[in-house]
């Protein structure tokens, strides 16, 4: 068959724990600011703000037992069985992450193996050519490994490949926080295939930027706001979520926009936009931004599906998981259709920004 090579979506999973936190499970935490000075607020109060602010009502957290390469795994099945594929044609396995296996009792960063290296051995993949290797890129490590799928099928490399978006981020959380309130635990997963033919469909275009130089400390690793803390070596996700929030608003938008623009894209046709479940008030921000750089287009109600408001913020897992629940029927009523033309975009640790723009 002649034409030009596209990547394509053609399976996807996820694992979403089934231990659900609510905000009132924080409700007994003591909170700190980042003085080391505790909050004079109630609990109460901190929690109402805090569900005005992002809109999360309640996250999910993994069982005691498990780590971050057991639900990448659990995810990789599942999207390998949506495929129907044989893993052992499988070329490479990204996987997206950004704490490595963190354990419940042990907070010591552990990538050697990889995790991708682990999730190949979990699944049994004989094949040494299935090429197994992690990406650290912040929240949008899932949709970089995507991007880089991408090249290796259209230079002729991979004709499949396995897409993997886990963390775990409920063990790297400070719990006398506030902003610990944001973060979940979560997999996602995608097999990407080559497709040759003349007309455009799948990956059509994407575009990333990184801002190191002002940005790189909008997210870091700290020590405890509690001065008391018990173990004074334990250091913790941090963020300077104000200076976050305004270079999301200033900088996603326009990376959108480009790389609509790169493909020849008007935002008018875009039937979904997934963007990075992080916070929904800063997500909806983004996307009337979004709408506010074309003269004329008017934002559908339905243009963005959100989970993160009883998902929280899974980092690197939240747009695959939700594809898949799309896709499957599981966030009704939202559908995404044969010839739809769906945005994907994230945004964070870095600072990293990026999108894609996907024909289904």
């Amino acid at each position: 068959m002649n034409g030009t090579i596209y990547s394509v979506i053609t399976g996807t999973g996820n694992y979403i724990p089934p231990r659900c936190i609510k905000n009132e499970d924080f409700l007994s935490n003591e909170f700190y600011d980042k003085d080391g000075k505790k909050l004079d607020k109630s609990g109460q109060e901190i929690i109402e703000k805090f569900l005005a602010i992002t809109t999360i009502a309640e996250r999910r957290y993994v069982a005691e037992d498990l780590v971050t390469s057991d639900i990448a795994y659990f995810a990789a099945e599942d999207a390998i069985k949506s495929a129907n594929i044989d893993k052992e044609e499988l070329d490479y396995i990204i996987v997206a992450h950004n704490f490595g296996d963190v354990r419940n009792d042990n907070k010591r960063l552990d990538i050697v193996p990889s995790l991708a290296a682990r999730v190949k051995h979990k699944l049994e993949i004989k094949s040494p050519d299935a090429i197994a290797y992690d990406l650290p890129f912040g929240c949008p490590g899932w949709l970089q490994a995507v991007i880089q799928a991408d090249y290796f099928i259209k230079s002729g490399d991979a004709k499949k490949v396995l897409v993997i978006g886990a963390d775990v981020l409920s063990r790297v959380s400070d719990p006398h926080d506030r902003d610990s309130m944001l973060y979940a635990d979560g997999a996602g997963a995608v097999v990407m295939e080559a497709k040759q033919g003349e007309n455009p469909t799948g990956i059509l275009a994407h575009k990333t930027r990184s801002d190191t130089l002002v940005y790189s400390q909008m997210l870091f690793m700290g020590k405890s706001y509690n001065p008391d803390n018990e173990n004074k070596d334990d250091i913790f996700l941090k963020m300077n979520g104000r200076k976050l929030y305004q270079y999301a608003l200033e900088n996603v938008p326009q990376a959108i926009k480009g790389c609509l623009e790169k493909s020849n894209v008007h935002l008018s046709e875009i039937k979904k936009v997934l963007i990075h479940q992080a916070n929904g008030k800063m997500d909806y921000a983004m996307l009337k931004r979004l709408y506010g750089l074309f003269d004329n287009v008017e934002m559908p109600e339905d243009i963005m599906p959100m989970t993160v408001g009883w998902l929280g913020n899974s980092s690197v897992a939240t747009i695959p998981t939700l594809l898949d629940l799309i896709l499957k029927g599981k966030l009704e009523p939202h559908k995404i259709n044969e010839g739809d033309l769906i945005v994907f975009a994230s945004v964070g640790a870095g600072m990293n920004i990026n999108a894609m723009v996907y024909k289904v």
